[in-house]
């Protein structure tokens, strides 16, 4: 290498929730967690199908869904997403405040990476946070969270 930095590029997460507060609560626990990605934002189904049917944005790395929102539903979302074939392998997290079995199986039906629940202690938005860190590459990871997890954030090449 010449002595500069390597430049890498931050994760893409895109975030469906209709809830303010609950989206401010979950981009806080990002940083709070150490998570450094870019998270982009729709409000609902539709919005979030509209973004990521346009072949010119960039595709997110991961999507983190709520379940109810108002026009198409999370699971609504989830069918349109499946057909896609862009999008279809996309991984997505549910985190939503509904605990309903069939909610919960139904979600698995359409291939999701994990289902969180969100609750008044965020306990479940913790395990969120766990989680995203194992998708990450440690490469992507700040230095601080790659070292607590046990990987090394450098390449040794």
């Amino acid at each position: 290498m010449n002595g500069e930095a390597e430049v890498t590029e931050r994760q893409r997460l895109l975030l469906i929730e209709d809830d303010d507060v609950d989206a401010l609560m979950f981009r806080r626990a990002l940083v709070k967690h150490g998570l450094e990605v870019e998270v982009e934002r729709a409000i609902d189904g539709v919005e979030a199908l509209d973004r990521l049917s346009d072949a010119s944005l960039p595709v997110p790395d991961l999507c983190v869904l709520d379940l109810n929102m108002p026009r198409v539903n999370g699971i609504e979302f989830l069918d349109g997403l499946r057909r896609h074939e862009r999008l279809a392998s996309m991984p997505v997290f549910v985190l939503t405040t509904s605990k309903a079995p069939h909610d919960v199986s139904e979600a698995y039906s359409h291939h999701v990476a994990g289902y969180f629940v969100k609750d008044v202690e965020s306990s479940d938005l913790v395990g969120c946070m766990s989680v995203l860190k194992a998708w990450l590459p440690a490469s992507l990871l700040p230095e601080h969270t790659a070292t607590r997890l046990g990987v090394s954030g450098k390449s040794d090449a």
